[in-house]
């Protein structure tokens, strides 16, 4: 995971002008949010392994996902890069568990912080002040 500096950290808006700006770069809120913080996730590769992730915490109200308005606002935290490495092939130990397969569709990554090319940081930081100087508007 590499840390970028931004201009949108400690921001504070609310989590629909935050969201809504975001999606016209690409941004997904992603997966693993809760209802008092979150990120949003930009992938920059084909593959979907390196992503740039801008994480917010609510400060005030609370948000259901993806909705279309929420109440909260939000303050921006520190953008990063990070690269997951995951195993490409069949598993071919796996064995057919029902109630194993509803939660857990997906395989671990092999290296969750891999290390990350200096071409996705300038990548990333490239993306990011495009989202910084689109913000100012």
């Amino acid at each position: 995971m590499k840390t970028l500096s931004s201009t949108l950290e400690q921001v504070q808006e609310s989590f629909d002008s935050v969201r809504d700006h975001l999606h016209e770069f690409d941004f997904a809120l992603g997966g693993g949010w809760e209802y008092d913080h979150g990120y949003f996730d930009r992938f920059l590769d084909e593959a979907h392994k390196v992503w740039l992730r801008i994480p917010f915490q609510v400060v005030t109200g609370r948000i259901d996902g993806d909705t279309e308005a929420t109440d909260a606002i939000v303050e921006v935290g520190t953008p990063f890069v990070l690269k997951h490495v995951y195993n490409e092939g069949l598993d071919h130990e796996a064995e057919a568990e029902t109630y194993g397969a509803l939660i857990d569709q997906f395989q671990t990554p092999l290296d969750p912080d891999a290390e990350i090319e200096d071409k996705w940081v300038k990548e990333a930081a490239g993306l990011l002040k495009k989202v910084e100087q689109a913000w100012l508007q």
